[in-house]
């Protein structure tokens, strides 16, 4: 027989202190969402664990009784991947956010999942390191490992599953495993940070994170260039990748974005489709760098290029460049952002950005156009009523088209967000068959399917 809320809210107080079990509706209410556009979902009750025993506790209780749970950072996730839709657990980890152990020597940090990206750098600066991952959100790094996430750095120094060395995950039994150890590689066992990376609640919870971390660079310059059109912007990316120019930031903003970014930053930025460069090194080899770069966009009918090198024009420069999606929701008041996450391999990227402009125009939605274009990755911000059932009907048809397209031609429907339930139908189409791998991989690890349920894919059966 199914317990009732109140017997498995007793049952979490044997594990956790009573004001770390929450039950009130403002609490609740603030973990059905995300920062997406897909409808809230109430969990039943709320937890707030600070030890690896407690999570394993929790999972204990949650797997006798075939309650699920969902693991929750700061919500910023953009595909509904926290939002409670079987109710159950919402397991809240902003508590569990202490920097454990800093190895300069061997570049790597021992964490909790929710220390967030700018906690660990203010810590690594007294070190003279930095993380490298960068998204725009300041996100958990327990978050960022469950979606993959990446960002601006990521054309230099890799995504998420590149900077994991190990994470210590409790299954959904309680039990508690490290997947991977403290070297620099390894060819022992199955790749099992691969395969939790990524995997978005769905086979574990995050406790401890060790994850690599880089020596700041000796000089950093920043440049802005602009061009006629997306497609020159976009040659001059390839070839400014082909050189082997070893480039840290390459980032793409369309001319509707650009207004946005001057419009929200009291910038005078030409309105034009926009690359936003940032390159590091030593001082010799970021002379020749530039001055590489400078003759390729050149090439490429750039129409103005500006290199900035002092630290508060570098970081104005790029304070524009993050604050366009807050500038979009300033524009829009009332309305919700939509963005798509495609990536495609780059030679496909000016052929995919050309078809998202035409989507836009047939369906008559706005959208802004920023790719993190050194890997093929680029998102249409939209706008839209969620009331609007037809305009959400809308940014719908505009997502599909865009995914669909990157699928055709060897993409994928995500780049960096993640699945969440946004996703999650285009999952067959790109997968196949290894798709049921996948599901296997779920039954294997969790039979009940309690651990964030119906995210990624859906299963036929609970269980």
């Amino acid at each position: 027989m199914e317990i009732t809320i109140e017997h498995l809210v007793n049952e979490l107080k044997d594990i956790l202190p009573e004001d770390r079990v929450v039950i009130n509706e403002t609490v609740r209410e603030l973990h059905s969402k995300d920062e997406s556009y897909h409808a809230s979902s109430l969990p039943d009750v709320v937890v707030f664990p600070k030890t690896t025993e407690e999570v394993s506790g929790i999972m204990k209780v949650a797997s006798e009784h075939k309650r699920s749970v969902v693991p929750f950072g700061v919500g910023s996730s953009l595909e509904g991947h926290v939002i409670p839709y079987e109710k159950g657990i919402t397991m809240d980890f902003s508590l569990m956010n202490k920097i454990l152990e800093i190895r300069e020597k061997d570049f790597i940090v021992r964490v909790q999942p929710g220390v967030t990206r700018s906690q660990l750098n203010k810590e690594l600066k007294k070190y003279g390191l930095f993380f490298s991952v960068d998204p725009g959100a300041d996100a958990t790094l327990g978050g960022m490992a469950a979606t993959n996430a990446s960002g601006t750095t990521a054309v230099k120094y890799g995504v998420m599953r590149d900077q994991v060395r190990d994470l210590e995950v409790v299954l959904a039994d309680g039990d508690v495993i490290h997947t991977g150890n403290l070297a620099a590689k390894s060819s022992s066992g199955y790749h099992l940070n691969g395969i939790f990376v990524g995997s978005e609640g769905t086979l574990g919870c995050f406790t401890e994170l060790t994850l690599k971390v880089y020596g700041i660079p000796e000089h950093v310059m920043a440049a802005r260039a602009s061009f006629l059109t997306i497609n020159d912007a976009v040659e001059a990316v390839i070839h400014i990748l082909q050189a082997g120019i070893p480039i840290a930031r390459i980032e793409l903003v369309d001319e509707l974005s650009m207004k946005q970014v001057n419009h929200y930053n009291e910038t005078s930025y030409r309105e034009e489709p926009t690359l936003f460069l940032e390159f590091h090194g030593n001082e010799a080899g970021l002379k020749q760098d530039i001055e590489f770069t400078k003759e390729i966009v050149l090439d490429h009918k750039c129409k103005e290029i500006a290199f900035e090198t002092e630290t508060a024009a570098r970081n104005k420069l790029w304070d524009a460049r993050h604050n366009l999606a807050y500038s979009y929701v300033h524009s829009y008041p009332g309305k919700k952002l939509m963005s798509t996450d495609v990536c495609v391999p780059i030679s496909e990227l000016a052929g995919a950005i050309h078809h998202a402009k035409e989507v836009l125009h047939k369906v008559g939605l706005i959208g802004g156009i920023l790719g993190h274009v050194g890997d093929g990755n680029f998102h249409v911000l939209l706008m839209i009523d969620t009331k609007d059932k037809e305009e959400v009907k809308k940014a719908d048809e505009i997502n599909e088209s865009i995914v669909l397209y990157a699928l055709k031609r060897g993409g994928t429907c995500t780049g960096e967000h993640g699945v969440g339930v946004g996703k999650r139908k285009y999952q067959e189409e790109e997968h196949g068959a290894a798709l049921f791998v996948m599901e296997k991989i779920k039954k294997a690890l969790d039979p009940q399917n309690i651990l964030n349920p119906n995210k990624v894919f859906q299963l036929k059966d609970k269980g």
